[in-house]
């Protein structure tokens, strides 16, 4: 009886659950602390073709073909392949460390650091990190990633380590960006004391590491 309840209890919820809440979305959530050092991101199309080097005539090194809920060739890992998926938005970015007037080296496997070029079929899919944080960090605002050291959350007076401190983020409801300064983003804290702070937050590493991503939402 009562694996027929749980059974009757699983297919109810089948039932009421919308389609949209199997698909497969990457957000990152985790601070990597030993990160190839990127320029920005390449938002690919449902086809992508990489070569040993930045040549139609180069070696293909790998290819993959994607859906909305798989990947070809199906041992694929989205959260491998991409650093950001939404799938709801049609939103799928890889990592760039090169980029040339026509190509950019992409990371197509996050685990691995492996790297190809892909030929670029509009230019204006490349986003360096400035572009996509003032495109999407203004637009969303920010979140922490897990992970990430004390010190970040310090809220200095300058775009420097030993710039004044004027408060620190303590569970923030919303981090709102006005500009990015190097490795600095001058931001507007709402605390969940609903104290605002204003001042710069470190967003990023001089290596590189990444602390603080754009809160992109899921709705179109």
């Amino acid at each position: 009886m009562k694996k027929l309840l749980s059974l009757i209890l699983v297919l109810f919820g089948l039932f009421l659950s919308p389609l949209k809440s199997f698909a497969i979305d990457v957000i990152p959530r985790y601070v990597n602390l030993n990160p190839t050092r990127t320029i920005g991101f390449y938002q690919v199309s449902n086809g992508i073709t990489l070569h040993k080097e930045a040549d139609e005539k180069s070696p293909v090194v790998h290819s993959f073909t994607w859906s909305k809920d798989k990947i070809f060739p199906e041992n694929t890992k989205f959260e491998d392949l991409f650093i950001l998926y939404i799938s709801q938005r049609d939103l799928a970015l890889m990592n760039v460390v090169d980029e040339t007037e026509d190509w950019v080296q992409v990371i197509y496997n996050n685990s691995t650091g492996s790297k190809g070029w892909i030929k670029k079929d509009d230019p204006y899919r490349f986003m360096s990190w400035i572009n996509f944080m003032n495109m999407y960090g203004k637009k969303y605002g920010l979140y922490e990633l897990q992970g990430a050291p004390n010190y970040i959350n310090d809220i200095k007076s300058a775009p420097a380590d030993n710039a004044q401190s004027l408060g620190t983020l303590n569970h923030p409801e919303k981090i709102n960006l006005n500009v990015i300064r190097g490795n600095f983003a001058l931001v507007n804290v709402y605390d969940l004391d609903r104290t605002p702070k204003t001042g710069f937050i470190r967003w990023r590493s001089d290596e590189g590491v990444i602390y603080f991503f754009p809160d992109i939402k899921y709705s179109k």
